[in-house]
Formats: structure tokens, sequence, C-alpha cells
């Protein structure tokens, strides 16, 4: 996702998730494009963050290179989105999928507010773009997780996503820590 995404259009209220209880905060499912202001958070503190786990151990522009991989066009309808879970006007975690193959949908950028975590927010935003890749017809998820994110790989493991690596290796050896899960029909 680019820092810098010049894709605006009208958010969209997710439908079927009117707010609803993830943890003890009370959180509304929108869908947005990446330019809105309310993804910003998401973007200031995964650069943050990536910079402060990563710094230079995937390439030596760092977290940016990372954060604008993607172009923004990737994460919009009719083969991705992009997630916010909201509290009142405050995004609290989100997250985006883009098509991988004609069967599969990526997920990236989960995250979830320093402030918010250990409340749920995670697994209410894999279970939401779980949804909505099911939706736009993917029967699979793929995602990738870096080594110094045990809590990430802890959740997938949890939450039924399957390693496409070796659990005993070591992680930063490994480097991209993969994993795919099956989409059930609705």
């Amino acid at each position: 996702m680019s820092m810098t995404a010049n894709s605006l259009t009208a958010p969209v209220t997710v439908p079927a998730t009117a707010p609803a209880p993830a943890g003890d905060l009370e959180v509304t499912v929108v869908q947005v494009a990446l330019g809105d202001p309310r993804v910003q958070p998401l973007l200031e503190e995964l650069a943050v963050e990536y910079s402060t786990r990563y710094g230079d151990f995937f390439s030596a522009a760092g977290a940016q290179e990372e954060l604008s991989r993607y172009p923004a066009s990737e994460f919009e309808p009719p083969h991705g989105a992009l997630l916010i879970l909201q509290q009142g006007e405050e995004t609290v975690a989100g997250g985006a999928f883009r098509r991988y193959d004609a069967e599969t949908a990526e997920f990236k950028r989960i995250w979830t507010h320093s402030a918010h975590r250990r409340k749920g927010l995670a697994r209410r935003v894999l279970v939401e773009l779980e949804r909505a890749a099911r939706e736009r017809g993917y029967t699979r998820v793929y995602l990738t997780t870096g080594p110094r994110q045990p809590e990430a790989k802890s959740l997938y493991l949890a939450t039924g996503y399957t390693p496409l690596f070796d659990l005993d290796a070591d992680p930063e050896e490994v480097k991209h820590l993969a994993f795919t899960k099956p989409l059930p029909e609705a």
C-alpha cells in the first residue's frame, strides 16, 4: 500500500456488520479506499512498527518500500478490499487483501492500533477479510508475516491457517512466514 495513494472513493459501510463487539470494544467495519484519511493511522503505525522491528532486515529501503510495494488499485474492488474497524471516529484496526491468483486472496497490512491490542480486534479483522474475500469468489487465502512478529504467527495458527514453512526452523532464516487457509463456502 502506497503511503501516498491517489485513489479516493466514497467510503462504503460493509453490509451485515453493524456495530458488533470485538473484545470490550463496539466497532463498525467500513470498507474504504487507501486514500481515505481514516486509513492514515493504520499506515503511520505500520511504518513505525515495521521500522522498529525490522529496520533494513528485508531491504535498505525498510518500511517505506514494503508499504509502497503495491499500487492502491490492487486493494480496490472487484479484486481487493481495504477494511477498517472504527470505534466511534477512531480507526482501531484494519487489513486489506489483493488478488494473488484467480482463486486466492492475499491478505496484507493486518493491523491493530497499539492502544487497542489484546482485545480480539485482529481476529475480527481476519473474519471480516475472509468474509469479503469469499464474497468476491475467492476460495483460499494466502498471507505472510515477518519473523519478528510472533504474535501474528500465533494468531494465524490459532485461527486455522496452515504454515507453508517448517515451524521448527529459525524464523529469521525463513524470513517470510507464509500461511494459507481454504475459505469454506458461505
